[in-house]
């Protein structure tokens, strides 16, 4: 989100709290916070003012599923004027509420919200607010059609062949990005994104750091979340960190035993090898996916061998020789052959990675290559032993 939005939404919010003396706090239709008043009084410190929920909102952005359930029971979706909630203690709600539907063109876009007071505020003064909210809301729909073109050219960006629909691409989107195309960018990748609908993807607002983001296929079937992060030097990486860290942290993965990661690219100044950079952002989010220890997040200059692994075709990483070591029933002796070559085929450190004697040890490894044909005393016979266990994982 540009800073132009984020003053317009705090001025708005201001100009409601004068109008009703009282701080209002504005949050977008998913109830995640986008701008709050200041507390002025003792009262409004007090415990009661900040109860859970609205501190929650606060500190967090954003409320739970079982929160915004929970008003939306009072019919704050389908309401064209304001609506009083009664305080609820139970539900963590220790003051009651109004709450000004935001909306546009008759779509509801968000929500001011307010602790009611006794006495509250008058009708004329909601009058005032609801006109206030009816710019917010034409601010709110002009930042998701920048958000949505925003998407549109990132995405143009990371799918285009090289050549002039590649220059074209990076043109408009530079156009779009305005000054905030200059300086030093990376690409972020979050797999596999839980979502096909472009629609569940987050806003831009509540992704730290991100200046645009996009859903782009992964494998066969899945699909792929691309963030674009603005950094302050190719050194600095800790914007797209902490990125990848709150996507990571508040998006569900799609089954009980799916797993989400994220690879970060190659930092590079300007807009024009973002198409490289995602292709890095997606190895490494690979990476992480087949080797835990690199994860949950990868950047691409730290994930060694998987570097040149996830560039091949899939169809390349299999050799011929491996297939019998790689069946289920031989697991135990592929994890060992790995362990091996990973400790540089130091016998004493597998031994002791593994937990198993030394004479163990030695009879896995003579069945890994009676199984593979393969000779470990031989250094091209190790590298393709190795490369091709590190290449199943993929």
């Amino acid at each position: 989100m540009t800073a132009d939005y984020k003053g317009d939404y705090q001025e708005l919010v201001d100009e409601i709290s004068e109008l009703l003396g009282a701080p209002a706090t504005l949050e977008n239709r998913d109830f995640e916070l986008i701008a709050f008043g200041a507390y002025d009084t003792e009262d409004e410190l007090d415990a009661s003012a900040l109860d859970p929920v609205r501190t929650r909102s606060i500190l967090t952005r954003r409320s739970t599923a079982a929160v915004r359930s929970w008003f939306e029971g009072f019919g704050i979706t389908r309401a064209a004027g304001p609506v009083r909630i009664p305080r609820t203690p139970e539900a963590g709600v220790y003051r009651g509420r109004i709450c000004l539907p935001v909306r546009h063109r008759g779509v509801v876009l968000g929500y001011v919200w307010l602790l009611d007071t006794d006495p509250g505020p008058t009708e004329r003064q909601l009058a005032a607010a609801m006109e206030v909210t009816g710019r917010i809301g034409s601010l709110l729909a002009d930042e998701a059609q920048h958000g949505a073109d925003l998407s549109r050219e990132l995405r143009a960006v990371l799918t285009a062949e090289r050549g002039w629909q590649g220059d074209m691409a990076v043109a408009e989107l530079r156009t779009a990005l305005g000054s905030r195309a200059d300086g030093v960018h990376t690409v972020l990748c979050v797999a596999p994104w839980p979502s096909a609908d472009p629609d569940d993807a987050p806003s831009v607002r509540t992704v730290p750091h991100a200046t645009a983001l996009c859903t782009l296929p992964w494998g066969a079937t899945g699909q792929s979340l691309a963030v674009l992060v603005r950094l302050r030097s190719p050194e600095a990486h800790t914007a797209a960190l902490a990125a990848a860290s709150r996507l990571l942290k508040e998006t569900p993965a799609a089954g009980p035993h799916a797993r989400l990661a994220a690879g970060i690219g190659e930092p590079r100044a300007g807009l024009t090898d973002l198409g490289t950079v995602w292709r890095e952002a997606s190895a490494a989010a690979r990476a992480a996916l087949a080797e835990p220890r690199l994860g949950p997040v990868a950047e691409w200059s730290r994930i060694g061998p998987y570097r040149l692994l996830t560039s091949l075709a899939p169809d390349t990483v299999h050799d011929p020789a491996l297939a019998p070591l790689l069946s289920p029933a031989h697991h135990e002796l592929a994890r060992t052959a790995e362990v091996y070559l990973d400790c540089a085929g130091q016998a004493g450190r597998t031994a002791a990675e593994l937990g198993i004697h030394r004479q163990t040890l030695y009879y896995r490894l003579s069945r890994v290559e009676q199984l593979t044909g393969l000779d470990l005393d031989d250094g091209e016979d190790r590298l393709l032993l190795h490369m091709g266990l590190k290449g199943a994982r993929l």
